[in-house]
């Protein structure tokens, strides 16, 4: 019914577990779930060979957009899910992510981002939460790890664009009415532990973004939505304000250097 393509850089840590979560509760033949390992130096083919059902592609390469042109290429049903491997998905959320988009005018979708900052430090809880009430997450599929497309959907694009924004390539292919959030899926996304880390993830981000611009007609970026939506209405954030700022700057800085890859950073 559906063909789930997980990309994996090094995920041997959390693999195991999301993808076991995954295979637990599904029907038989229900999912066909595809690991695309790409230049990993763990044991992230071994861990997901060991599950049962799961297929695992072995690319000696690095690069996200590559795996999921291999996934999509060795994927045989035209409901498609692309899942980051350290996001968890239960069998009960990929299926109503399926039922989701094969609704008559509903052709992608996502679910409801949960960010957790426990154990992170002030700073990082202070970015996100300005980052957690900007409207872009309204109507967007990114910043989740996870994004279901149904076959008119797929049928939008050839293949991924050589770019590593791949959400916000897919984002770009449909209007808002075409797009939902399910709120029954929740995906949570553990932000860095220190500013350090968390900026240069942001630079990553910010970097794919500026490129997938170049090649797709992406949406634009907003530099004050964090002020005029966020801070403005709810003048007690202005503290956080300052310091996703100075975060959000630091991150622009470091994304024009030479040399970001995809993977974690």
């Amino acid at each position: 019914m559906t063909s789930i393509i997980v990309p994996a850089h090094n995920e041997a840590s959390h693999i195991g577990g999301n993808l076991t979560l995954l295979t637990l509760g599904a029907e038989p033949d229900e999912f066909e779930i595809i690991v695309v390992a790409n230049g990993c130096t763990d044991a992230t083919v071994d861990v997901a060979r060991g599950i049962p059902g799961i297929h695992v592609i072995d690319l000696p390469q690095p690069g996200k957009a590559a795996a999921l042109r291999a996934g999509d290429a060795a994927a045989t049903r035209l409901a498609r899910i692309y899942l980051d491997a350290d996001v968890a998905l239960s069998a009960h959320e990929a299926r109503a992510l399926t039922k989701t988009v094969t609704q008559p005018g509903i052709h992608a979708a996502t679910g409801r981002r949960r960010i957790v900052t426990r154990g992170s430090s002030l700073a990082v809880q202070a970015f996100y939460a300005i980052n957690k009430r900007l409207p872009v997450y309204d109507d967007g599929l990114f910043g989740r790890g996870v994004i279901a497309v149904g076959p008119i959907g797929r049928a939008r694009f050839d293949e991924f664009p050589d770019a590593i924004a791949d959400d916000l390539f897919l984002d770009s292919l449909f209007s808002s009415d075409e797009k939902c959030q399910v709120d029954d899926v929740v995906t949570s996304v553990v932000a860095p532990r220190t500013a350090r880390q968390l900026i240069r993830r942001l630079a990553r981000v910010r970097f794919g973004n500026r490129t997938m611009r170049t090649v797709s007609r992406a949406r634009p970026a907003s530099s004050s939505s964090w002020l005029r939506h966020v801070v403005l209405p709810r003048p007690w954030l202005w503290p956080a304000g300052l310091c996703y700022a100075a975060v959000v700057v630091a991150a622009e800085i470091m994304s024009r250097r030479a040399g970001l890859t995809w993977g974690h950073t």
